[in-house]
């Protein structure tokens, strides 16, 4: 949920507690929730982040379709135009597919699947765990020397 921006000039009153009656017990002050783990920030970040993402690429694909169906109907396309909007929501998706890729990951634990059997395997992995295919692209002498 995103939340909405802060007015400046407006707060919140801070309504006082009257104090409880004399004899009566009082409550103990509840306690805060304890803070979540440094990692856990960070995927609660990266979540916050997708969720953003999501409504972005969604409001994007709305504006680029309600943009190209105007200039449709009147008969005026400015490509230009549609290209450059199409190129925000280009970006906008591609962050959007990164961020849920590492939002993944961590949740998983797994970098990627093997190519020949489709094992899951970790970041760091030479070979997949199932089969023994490597997971490291073979690449000739020849073409590391041409780039």
């Amino acid at each position: 949920m995103i939340s909405k921006p802060k007015l400046p000039g407006r707060k919140k009153s801070a309504k006082a507690t009257p104090p409880p009656p004399p004899g009566t017990a009082q409550a103990a002050p509840s306690s805060a929730p304890p803070a979540p783990a440094v990692g856990q920030e960070v995927m609660v970040d990266l979540q916050r982040r997708r969720d953003q993402l999501i409504a972005r690429v969604a409001e994007l694909q709305w504006d680029l379709g309600g943009l190209a169906y105007e200039m449709a109907v009147r008969n005026q396309m400015k490509v230009d135009l549609l290209v450059k909007r199409a190129v925000a929501l280009q970006d906008a998706d591609a962050e959007l597919a990164e961020v849920e890729r590492i939002v993944r990951t961590e949740e998983t634990g797994s970098a990627g699947a093997c190519s020949r059997c489709g094992a899951p395997h970790s970041s760091g992995a030479t070979y997949c765990w199932q089969c023994g295919q490597s997971l490291l692209e073979q690449v000739s002498s020849d073409a590391i020397l041409r780039r």
